[in-house]
């Protein structure tokens, strides 16, 4: 069965995007070649990528014109989006809708073979998934940053069993990369 592993830049006080959407300066705190060389480590793990609406709208609208090596994973790997507003075919190469409810489109995208499954961003999303059991790890990179408000990346009220720390992976730019495994 393949793992759906979720990941994020998150601030030291919990929030994962500022006050308007995609306020995401934090993230150029703890971009160097490490966190680089990270994020293609994990493009060679995955086959599919899943995104809730406003993240894939972001990413579409920021990956589709960039030509670098993320760039060109981005625009490949195969996407579905999970959305209860968009229809018809999607303009970002290799992305489809998720059809029906998404916590079992993407229990059935797990039992297929393939590389593992990324959720990136999409808190919504995310915590459906999280409530459903469907989060078999979660890798978060704090960047040492304090926003003091913002769109937290748990969502208040969301508990979790104790994380089983898998790894701390220090980067020199100051940030963290922190990976857990989540109990199924």
């Amino acid at each position: 069965m393949r793992k759906l592993i979720a990941w994020n830049v998150m601030t030291l006080d919990g929030q994962f995007d500022g006050d308007t959407p995609w306020q995401l300066d934090f993230h150029q705190t703890v971009w160097g070649d490490e966190l680089e060389a990270f994020s293609l480590e994990q493009g060679r793990d995955m086959d599919t990528l899943v995104f809730g609406r406003k993240t894939y709208e972001g990413m579409a609208a920021h990956w589709a014109n960039e030509t670098d090596e993320v760039a060109d994973f981005m625009n490949a790997v195969d996407k579905r989006v999970a959305s209860r507003t968009l229809s018809g075919p999607l303009d970002w190469a290799n992305a489809s809708l998720l059809e029906g409810d998404a916590s079992k489109a993407i229990a059935a995208l797990k039992r297929q073979d393939g590389r593992n499954i990324y959720v990136f961003g999409s808190a919504d999303l995310l915590d459906t998934l999280l409530a459903g059991g469907l989060v078999d790890e979660y890798r978060i990179c704090l960047a040492p940053v304090i926003r003091g408000s913002g769109v937290p990346l748990f969502k208040p009220g969301r508990t979790l069993p104790p994380l089983t720390l898998l790894e701390s992976r220090p980067l020199a730019t100051g940030g963290v990369i922190l990976r857990y495994a989540l109990a199924s």
